[in-house]
C-alpha cells in the first residue's frame, strides 16, 4: 500500500486539533488556512478520503458528535442484526469470517502459534497488522503511539508466540478489510469473556454506536460494565472487531487503546461515508 492514506489521516488529525482550539465552527477558508492548504486543495483531500465536503465532516469531528450518534444511531444488539453484520456476514462488499481460538491456546500464550507481521498503511494513519494461517489476530493503529510501541504492544498479548515480518502473507486480508471488498478472516485470541465481548462488537453496523452497558447486558453479565469496557479496549483486531462504536452512555467517548483522535476520525469517516 501507499502512503496516501496516512498524508490524508495527517491533515484529519491536524484538523481535529484546529477545530477543537477554534471557539466556534471554521469556515473552509479559515480551515483550509490552518492545515496551511489552499480551500481547493483541502477540499479535494477531504472528497478522496471521505466522499463530503470539509463543512459537513467538521461536524463529524466535532467534540459532540458522539452525543448525536448515541441519540440517532443507538443499536442495543438485541436488534443488531436486523441492520448489519452478526458474525460472519457481509459489510457493504467486505465478507468477513471469523473464528475464535480455544482457552487453552490463549491460557499458553500463543505458544506453537506462528504469527506473522507487517506495517501498512490505512485510512487511519499507519497500521501494524498480524495474523497465523487462520485470519488477522492483531490491527494496532499507530499514528499517535509509534509504529514501536504498537508492534511491541501486540507482541507482548502472546508472549511466547513465534514472530516473523511476512506482510505479503497477511496482505489480502489487510487490504481487504480497508478497502471494503474482498474477505477478510479474523482469529480471536483472548480469554473467554473477552471473547463474548469481541462478538457482540461485531455486532454493530457500519455508522451506529452502542454502550458498554448494553454490550455488558448482550454477553450475559449487565453488571459487568466496567470488565466489558476494559474488554473492548483491549481488543487486538481494531477497525475490524469496531470497538471505536462503543461509548459511555452519557455520550462520551470514553478510551481507546489507539488514541482518542483515530477513535474520534473512525466514527467520522464512517458516518460521512454512510451519508454519502
Amino acid at each position: 500500500m501507499d502512503q496516501t492514506h496516512s498524508y490524508h489521516y495527517g491533515v484529519m488529525r491536524r484538523a481535529i486539533e484546529a477545530i477543537d482550539a477554534a471557539p466556534a465552527p471554521l469556515a473552509l477558508e479559515d480551515l483550509a488556512a490552518r492545515m496551511e492548504m489552499s480551500p481547493a486543495h483541502f477540499q479535494r483531500v477531504f472528497s478522496a478520503w471521505v466522499g463530503v465536503s470539509p463543512k459537513r465532516y467538521q461536524q463529524y469531528l466535532a467534540l459532540g458528535h458522539a452525543k448525536a450518534l448515541l441519540r440517532a444511531r443507538r443499536t442495543t444488539l438485541e436488534t443488531a442484526q436486523e441492520v448489519g453484520l452478526s458474525g460472519t456476514g457481509r459489510l457493504h462488499d467486505l465478507f468477513l469470517r471469523w473464528e475464535a481460538m480455544s482457552p487453552g491456546d490463549y491460557g499458553a500464550g500463543g505458544a506453537g502459534l506462528d504469527i506473522r507481521y507487517g506495517n501498512f498503511d490505512s485510512p487511519f494513519g499507519p497500521v501494524v497488522a498480524m495474523g497465523t494461517e487462520r485470519g488477522l489476530c492483531g490491527l494496532g493503529f499507530a499514528a499517535e503511539t509509534g509504529a514501536e510501541a504498537t508492534l511491541r504492544d501486540l507482541c507482548d498479548r502472546w508472549p511466547a508466540a513465534r514472530f516473523s515480518e511476512a506482510p505479503h502473507a497477511i496482505a489480502p486480508w489487510v487490504e481487504a478489510a480497508f478497502a471494503g471488498r474482498g474477505e477478510a478472516r479474523v482469529a480471536l485470541i483472548g480469554a473467554p469473556f473477552a471473547i463474548k465481548v469481541w462478538q457482540a462488537l461485531l455486532e454493530v453496523p457500519s455508522g451506529h454506536v452502542t454502550t458498554y452497558s448494553d454490550i455488558a447486558a448482550r454477553i450475559g453479565a449487565p453488571r459487568a460494565i466496567r470488565a466489558a469496557a476494559t474488554a473492548v479496549g483491549r481488543n487486538p483486531v481494531s477497525w475490524l472487531i469496531p470497538c471505536h462504536r462503543a461509548l459511555r452512555k452519557s455520550g462520551e467517548l470514553g478510551g481507546y487503546h489507539w488514541g482518542l483522535p483515530v477513535k474520534r476520525a473512525m466514527l467520522a469517516w464512517e458516518a460521512a461515508r454512510g451519508e454519502a
